[in-house]
């Protein structure tokens, strides 16, 4: 599904540093609260492309949220259809389908509920206290993919 909105929220200097730290530690194996680091095939140059993200299971079903947006990583991931997840690249590429906006909210939530401490500022002005109003209406600017099991 391809989200007509192009929000993203760019990480400065020092996020990028402080993610490239956690994205180290998370190819190791070290994971800081959830965070994994993933792999994925850039859209234009096929070269593979690192960023650590929170891995998110509810009910059974993992899911990836970009709190920045429309990320590199999550564009190019819609793109290939599958990313790969560490730590050490042992496992065939997993595949992903885009959740839809009407099934983001609750999704949302509960990534609020557990990461917001991480993310604050950079998930298109929600909180764990948001309304369900806001949580649709901010919906379709925070690409959310469903992984295969």
């Amino acid at each position: 599904m391809e989200t007509m909105n192009q929000h993203y929220d760019r990480p400065n200097v020092a996020a990028r540093a402080v993610n490239s730290v956690i994205r180290r530690l998370a190819e190791m194996g070290i994971s800081i609260a959830g965070s994994r680091a993933l792999r994925v095939r850039g859209r234009t140059s096929g070269a593979l492309h690192s960023v650590v993200v929170n891995v998110m299971r509810v009910e059974g079903t993992d899911y990836l949220v970009s709190p920045r947006g429309n990320t590199q990583w999550a564009r190019n991931a819609r793109a290939a259809g599958a990313v790969e997840l560490g730590p050490r690249w042992r496992h065939a590429p997993v595949a992903l389908t885009e959740v839809a906006d009407d099934d983001k909210p609750a999704l949302l939530k509960r990534y609020l509920d557990t990461w917001y401490w991480e993310v604050k500022g950079h998930i298109a002005g929600l909180t764990p206290a948001s309304s369900a109003d806001q949580l649709r209406a901010a919906a379709p600017a925070i690409p959310v993919f469903a992984l295969a099991p």
